[in-house]
Order: C-alpha cells, then sequence, then structure tokens
C-alpha cells in the first residue's frame, strides 16, 4: 500500500461555484508539519462576485487582477509544490468542507493544467466526515464551534486566510487522528 500524506487544504473564492466564480487564494500545509507551507493569490477569472464572499475573504477583486497570480501559474506552482512535499507518497486533499474546496482545486487544476493534472486526484477527506464517524455524532455537531475543545477550543474561530485556515484545519485533523486511534 503506498504511503499517504495528509496535506490540509484552504481555499477562498468569490462565489459558491467554480467556473462562474474565481478560486482567490489558495492555502496549503502538510497536517503534522505545518511549517512546510503553500500560499498564493490568483487573479480572478471574471468581475462575478457575491457579497458575502468577499466580505468572508477580505480579499477584493480590482487589488487580485492587478498583483494575482496567473490561473495557469499558480496551478503549476500548487502542483509543483504537493509534487515536491509528497516525495513519491500519495497525497491526500484534506479539508475542513473538502467538498467545496475540492470542487474549485479540481476545476482550475483541469481547467489549466490537463484533465489528470491534479495530483489530490478524484477525491478529498473531508475532517467534518471523519470527526463524524469517529465521535458517532450526528452532522449537526460538525461545525468547528461545536468540536470538542481538546479538539478544537472554541473561541479560535477560523479568520478565513487561507494559510492560516489551513494550518488550523491541519491542527483539527492531527488531533482527531491522534484521539480516534
Amino acid at each position: 500500500m503506498p504511503r499517504e500524506l495528509f496535506i490540509s487544504v484552504d481555499i477562498e473564492t468569490s462565489g459558491p461555484i467554480p467556473g462562474e466564480y474565481s478560486l482567490l487564494s489558495i492555502g496549503a500545509c502538510l497536517v503534522g508539519k505545518e511549517a512546510t507551507p503553500f500560499y498564493i493569490e490568483v487573479k480572478p477569472l471574471n468581475e462575478n462576485f457575491t457579497a458575502e464572499a468577499l466580505a468572508t475573504s477580505h480579499l477584493a477583486l480590482a487589488d487580485l487582477h492587478a498583483r494575482g497570480t496567473e490561473p495557469a501559474y499558480a496551478m503549476q506552482r500548487f502542483a509543483n509544490w504537493v509534487g515536491t512535499v509528497s516525495d513519491g507518497a500519495q497525497p491526500v486533499f484534506v479539508g475542513f468542507n473538502a467538498p467545496f474546496d475540492w470542487s474549485f482545486v479540481n476545476y482550475y487544476f483541469i481547467k489549466f493544467c490537463g484533465l489528470d493534472s491534479n495530483p489530490f486526484g478524484h477525491s478529498a477527506l473531508d475532517i467534518k466526515s471523519y470527526y463524524m464517524g469517529a465521535y458517532k455524532t450526528a452532522w449537526a455537531e460538525t461545525s468547528m464551534r461545536k468540536l470538542p475543545r481538546e479538539i478544537h477550543p472554541p473561541d479560535q474561530a477560523l479568520d478565513h486566510h487561507a494559510l492560516a485556515d489551513a494550518i488550523q484545519q491541519a491542527e483539527i485533523f492531527q488531533k482527531l487522528l491522534q484521539s480516534s486511534k
């Protein structure tokens, strides 16, 4: 069985679905080794946004049009980082609400790097689902503010910066892995 490497990934976007809205930033780190981070801000595809998404991310489309990295180059840099840190292991995309984050990352990899370019493959590990199964709880109990204090203190809210959130997610997942063994 190939060695697995858990990589915590968080993104910020301009709205709820890829293609119609843009991926604005990507943050990632290794679970258990948060000191090896990746962060990039991406030039938007278009001007589409929801006010809630931009207010949450604290990113401005005009700023990202001016200084953001072109999407193809951003995704190639992300793929290169994943390949380097994986060092032959199978990278596993880990996220808190992974289906949302993975859908944008997958869309961007395919659109800008080619059909089989997603180094994570066609799946992601969702921390909320993992917690639900490990702690035998209801889905309604899987929000960050409802996690047990020993896994995530309630006063540590996400700040919606992709890298800071990826690091926080990695710490939560590491604690879940340790507590469920």
